[in-house]
């Protein structure tokens, strides 16, 4: 015998989505693609044929899909759409040591950037599309809320540019976290776009 279901009430509670679960791109080339998605995120294939390719570097069943449309044109910049996609390094040591090791297989960041609450390193990837790999600065949320409510954004809404092989040799100097991670001032004369790179 079957018992019926109430729905939850959304009226009364909101209902929030558990996680982001994947994102799915149009490739113009998909192996291409596949092989610097494995690469950047050293994930490996959890489903994929001659059109499609899922690719998951944890238990979830894939956290980026590509679907191969060679017909498509190139320039992701030129249309209205995704922005970038951010994956979060569980330290700092770890976001730099993928740093190193992209570097070595000729994959580099085209901005790197102290945001305040994230050290974000950008690529693109074969067809433009932009990924973020960063490290959380804070460990807890009111922390990040302590910053924005500071003023720091209000001066600098964008963050501060960083060499990266500079960070590396510091943080391996073993240069303190903090001072790695705190978010310099702009220089004078400078403005938040002036560290904005395309």
């Amino acid at each position: 015998m079957t018992q019926p279901r109430k729905l939850p009430d959304s009226t009364s509670e909101a209902i929030r989505p558990r996680m982001l679960a994947h994102v799915v791109l149009r490739a113009r080339d998909l192996q291409r693609s596949r092989a610097w998605y494995l690469t950047v995120l050293q994930a490996h294939p959890a489903f994929e044929n001659e059109a499609v390719c899922f690719l998951t570097y944890d238990d979830e069943h894939h956290r980026i899909g590509l679907i191969g449309r060679p017909e498509l044109g190139g320039g992701a910049d030129a249309h209205a759409g995704l922005e970038h996609i951010a994956f979060t390094y569980a330290s700092l040591g770890e976001l730099l040591a993928t740093y190193r090791r992209l570097a070595g297989e000729g994959i580099m960041p085209y901005w790197t950037i102290n945001h305040g609450p994230t050290i974000s390193m950008y690529y693109k990837d074969p067809d433009g599309n932009r990924l973020e790999l960063q490290y959380d600065v804070f460990e807890r949320p009111e922390q990040v809320q302590a910053f924005f409510a500071g003023g720091a954004y209000e001066e600098n809404f964008i963050g501060v540019k960083f060499d990266p092989q500079d960070l590396l040799t510091r943080y391996e100097a073993g240069e303190p976290l903090q001072q790695l991670t705190m978010r310099p001032q702009l220089q004078p004369g400078r403005s938040p776009w002036d560290m904005v790179v395309g």
